[in-house]
């Protein structure tokens, strides 16, 4: 029993940092609730405006004060958004190809064995329905519904 207590002593340590880790490793994440939601540059309305989202814009909330939330986007830019602006609806936006008129393929199915349905510029938003073996499934606001590769979104 004793060298029981001695090594649950030594291991309980370990597994306190790696939970600890593992948790502060997964950032919460929103999206924008509303069209022309302003993020502004502290928290309040007093504070000046620095950028407008559109619904669903996915965001990684960093703090809160009072009715505030410090958020940050997929191009790191951050600021303040009202919390009744900001749910917890899974969003994810294409992140590359910035300033090219390449555009990625939504497919049919996850992987590219799957038939093209649609393809999306940088920028483009999509309602995240699900995601498997390093693909995500999306809507998007139009109704078209597919895969993309998931190395190719920011969001949850």
């Amino acid at each position: 029993m004793k060298n029981l207590s001695i090594r649950l002593k030594h291991i309980l340590p370990f597994i306190f940092i790696i939970t600890f880790l593992a948790t502060s490793a997964l950032a919460e994440m929103g999206s924008v609730k509303g069209n022309k939601v302003q993020l502004r540059s502290g928290p309040g309305t007093t504070y000046s405006v620095k950028w407008e989202y559109g619904n669903g814009f996915p965001l990684k909330i960093l703090s809160k004060k009072g009715d505030w939330i410090k958020v940050t986007d997929f191009e790191n830019d951050s600021g303040w958004i009202h919390k009744d602006y900001v749910g917890s609806t899974p969003y994810m936006i294409v992140k590359v190809n910035k300033g090219k008129k390449k555009k990625i393929n939504l497919r049919s199915g996850p992987g590219v064995g799957y038939k093209i349905v649609g393809r999306a510029y940088y920028g483009v938003v999509f309602e995240t329905l699900g995601q498997e073996k390093g693909w995500a499934k999306i809507k998007h606001e139009s109704g078209l519904t597919g895969w993309i590769k998931r190395s190719l979104l920011w969001g949850f």
